[in-house]
């Protein structure tokens, strides 16, 4: 009996060596290792600042009717479209600003200028001649919102005073107007779809 005991006591104990030796060591810290982070006091003692990455949280969107849906889902297919026109005519006028601000040349300001224009000009007939009219109604409000001045200005600036109000009127013939802006509470849709896509870093 007593040796039936001692063979339940060694067993128990080669249990617990066994699963010491399987479980990993605990990293040590030297006397000079140190963790730095920012605390915050709060009710009295040191809390430590656990960063952690941006979290979006929206509503989910509930539509009256299934018509409703449809024109949003059309209206987020639309704003999608025309983000990459919109972010590129950004750029480049914001390029073309600093640039221009590096020199007082005015030949060279107007090599700039030229080659600007023809930029976009040449996207212009490859790919945004075949947006809809919606579509470039569109445009014209986020190019607004990327650039913080009008299309309409942006044409003054590259073509001069001429071109922007031959532009206007063709616009106006299809219903737009270069002169429109961009107001985020008006554009609530519009900007609920950029937020979607990701698109916060837009210049306004």
């Amino acid at each position: 009996m007593k040796l039936f005991g001692l063979l339940i006591v060694f067993c128990c104990l080669m249990g617990t060596l066994k699963a010491q030796e399987q479980r990993p060591a605990l990293p040590t810290l030297g006397k000079n290792d140190t963790i730095k982070t920012y605390v915050t006091l709060l009710d009295g003692e040191m809390v430590p600042w656990i960063v952690t990455p941006e979290v979006i949280i929206r509503d989910s969107r509930i539509f009256k009717t299934d018509a409703d849906r449809k024109a949003f889902n059309l209206l987020r297919y639309n704003v999608r479209k025309v983000i990459p026109y919109a972010h590129f005519a950004g750029d480049r006028y914001r390029q073309l600003q600093r640039d221009l601000a590096l020199t007082g040349d005015k030949g060279k300001q107007k090599e700039l200028i030229t080659a600007c224009n023809n930029q976009i000009k040449d996207m212009f007939k490859k790919e945004i001649m075949n947006l809809t009219i919606t579509q470039g109604e569109i445009l014209i409000k986020m190019i607004n919102r990327e650039t913080e001045i009008t299309t309409y200005d942006v044409v003054k600036e590259l073509k001069g005073g001429f071109s922007a109000f031959s532009l206007q009127l063709a616009a106006r013939i299809f219903g737009h107007n270069l002169k429109e802006t961009y107001d985020r509470n008006e554009q609530r849709d519009i900007e609920g779809i950029l937020q979607e896509a990701g698109y916060d870093s837009y210049k306004n």
